[in-house]
């Protein structure tokens, strides 16, 4: 997919409604106040040296970046987001430790995106991200839509 793609995917997601149940749409997911459009995902092959994984992952931070760079041309510079006290958050409220209510996207996308590019705009949220579920599970890019204030 070309940046004049992604660019017309972010569009498209934030002229949409957002979904009544949570649920796969035909660029990602979605749910109440969010969607989460796969920009691009990469082969899930990794060499046992790790190198062609860790050029990948240079890959899809790149891509982030330079689409970064567009929609700062838009919305200004991005707000730089780390999911990680929102990781840990979401695993003390899956171990029981508290009652906190970490509300989706942001739950789920602290389990395999580290941190965030992100702006506000027109009452919604929009951010990018590079994710991966495990070492063996491929890169995406992702891009966010949500009414949902990160917490």
């Amino acid at each position: 997919m070309s940046t004049a793609q992604h660019l017309a995917t972010l569009d498209l997601l934030r002229s949409r409604d957002f979904p009544a149940e949570p649920g796969r749409s035909p660029s990602g997911s979605g749910g109440p106040g969010f969607h989460i459009a796969e920009l691009l995902t990469s082969d899930t092959f990794w060499d046992d040296d790790g190198t062609r994984r860790e050029a990948t992952e240079e890959q899809y931070e790149a891509e982030r970046d330079a689409l970064t760079v567009l929609l700062a041309d838009r919305w200004g510079p991005p707000q730089k987001f780390s999911l990680a006290s929102v990781f840990e958050r979401t695993v003390a409220v899956d171990f029981g430790d508290t009652d906190e209510e970490i509300p989706e996207p942001w739950a789920h996308l602290s389990s395999c995106v580290p941190d965030l590019h992100l702006w506000q705009v027109d009452g919604r949220w929009i951010a990018l991200g590079v994710a991966q579920w495990d070492r063996e599970l491929p890169f995406q890019l992702l891009a966010v839509v949500t009414e949902t204030d990160p917490p």
